[in-house]
């Protein structure tokens, strides 16, 4: 993933980036602003690792939370359209899971949810069971996907 590209493409778009990010605590927008210059494309990045900092920041609802689990799409999409609401951005990505090392049967370690929002459209979201690839790799590979699903919105 070339994110000096995905920058350039969402400048290019008028495109404003925010993220609401759990497992990655923070990764996604880490990323995007280790390139000079990205202030111009980057608003902001929502560290919302409690159920309580989705609730108090995103605006998640304590109802869903108790209805699906921190760990769904349904989550996902919450976090990312408030994402959108609390901030400057015209397109946001959010992600929730389960880095390991840990999970259960019905939620297992490297399963990840995500959401991406983007003004005037439909939220979309999607799970990826990266599997137990250990929680640095889990990581990595939620961070990538994340970047790549910014990508293909703007595009």
């Amino acid at each position: 993933m070339n994110v000096a590209d995905l920058l350039e493409r969402a400048r290019k778009a008028g495109i404003v980036i925010a993220t609401a990010e759990s497992c990655t605590g923070g990764m996604i927008a880490a990323a995007l602003t280790d390139i000079p210059g990205s202030s111009d494309v980057v608003d902001s990045g929502f560290v919302t690792y409690s159920n309580g900092a989705k609730m108090r920041m995103l605006g998640v609802l304590n109802t869903t939370l108790e209805a699906h689990g921190a760990v769904s799409e349904q989550v996902a999409q919450e976090m990312a359209e408030g994402a959108l609401r609390n901030s400057a951005a015209s397109l946001t990505v959010s992600v929730t899971g389960i880095a390991g090392p840990g999970g259960s049967e019905f939620k297992p370690e490297g399963r990840v949810c995500f959401g991406v929002a983007k003004s005037g459209a439909p939220t979309q979201t999607e799970t990826v069971e990266f599997g137990a690839l250990g929680r640095d790799n889990v990581r990595t590979a939620t961070r990538d996907h994340a970047l790549r699903m910014l990508l293909e919105r703007i595009s």
